[in-house]
């Protein structure tokens, strides 16, 4: 329903505001990247990797070999050709053999399998249970919605995630003893077929970490959620809705959701960025080898190559989310694209 909606109200592409919206991104991300670089190298990452009984000449024949003897903006500007290229053959310090480029697709997929589908569901279940919040406003069921939104924002991301895997990974077995849902580990796509690890191999693995941050993220969406509709259904277009004779759900889910959608949008675009650095606790704590708990093992192993790569990546996907937030504003509301 979302999504339908999303199409019906979006008219024709506005390609000029795109092309203007990326250009100006495109300096913003470039003073990131040099911020970010600059940010890593306050404490040089050469010794930090090569333990305290490394020598002056090991430490200066290892800086000389990783190019980070060069001067900053020949660094720099080396950088942000291999993003501009796509070219993340440099090898991990840590991980013989194996490149950044591997690392970082080897990781995609995972993050994605926890992401997309979390996203997707949190936009979906709290949208809906904020319409039906706001329908029975100052009632019961609107009373028990907000306090369990109160109550989900409340509880720590460990205590869900410890809780989840003690009651759906130890304590609840079935007829052949074995748990519900896998508490650590991943099977990728790559090693089954597409309709086995739809039904099986994903709910297994993923499904318990999808539901926590499901869980997670319900609390604050529902609440914001429901005081945009509340908010529309006090507007003069809806009395004169009901003065008309509109059904309720008509109204609720045609004319309220419709206009609704800035608010809508931009509360998903926000959550983007901080959906990914969520999912670095779950990807953890289940040990998914996704590219979050590939960060955080680049850090703790200083592995200074995969640690840069990767905080450019989420810069991106950052700034990624926010001209998302700008187009999807442009095509629901043509307004946005007057200068």
């Amino acid at each position: 329903m979302f999504f339908h909606l999303l199409t019906g109200v979006a008219g024709a592409v506005p390609w000029k505001y795109i092309v203007r919206r990326t250009l100006y991104c495109v300096p913003v991300y470039l003073g990131i990247v040099l911020l970010m670089m600059l940010a890593l190298r306050v404490r040089d990452p050469v010794p930090a990797f090569m333990g305290k009984n490394a020598t002056v000449e090991e430490i200066a024949q290892r800086r000389t070999e990783y190019g980070l003897d060069r001067p900053f903006f020949i660094q720099y500007g080396i950088f942000v050709g291999r993003i501009l290229t796509m070219n993340f053959q440099q090898e991990s310090w840590q991980q013989e053999g194996r490149t950044i480029g591997e690392i970082l697709r080897g990781g995609l997929g995972p993050t994605l399998a926890l992401t997309v589908p979390a996203l997707f569901l949190t936009t979906i279940v709290s949208v809906s249970v904020a319409l039906v919040s706001a329908w029975f406003r100052g009632r019961l069921p609107d009373r028990l919605l907000v306090i369990s939104a109160v109550f989900g924002m409340s509880v720590s991301f460990l205590v869900y995630i410890i809780v989840g895997q003690y009651f759906l990974g130890f304590a609840i077995r079935g007829s052949t003893g074995a748990a519900p849902f896998a508490i650590s580990g991943y099977e990728s796509l790559q090693q089954t077929s597409f309709v086995e690890y739809a039904t099986t191999k994903w709910p297994y693995y993923c499904l318990l970490p999808v539901m926590i941050s499901v869980l997670v993220s319900m609390g604050y969406d529902t609440r914001f959620y429901r005081a945009v509709m509340v908010d529309e259904s006090q507007r003069d277009y809806i009395v004169t809705a009901r003065a008309k004779g509109a059904s309720q759900p008509r109204i609720m889910f045609i004319h309220l959701l419709k206009n609704a959608m800035i608010p809508v949008i931009t509360r998903v675009s926000i959550s983007i960025p901080f959906l990914i650095t969520g999912s670095f606790l779950l990807e953890m704590y289940f040990r998914i080898p996704g590219i979050g708990r590939a960060l955080i093992t680049a850090v703790f192993q200083a592995d200074f190559p995969v640690v840069q790569a990767i905080a450019a990546v989420f810069a991106a996907v950052y700034l990624a989310s926010n001209l998302l937030t700008d187009v999807l504003y442009a095509m629901v509301d043509p307004r946005v694209r007057l200068s």
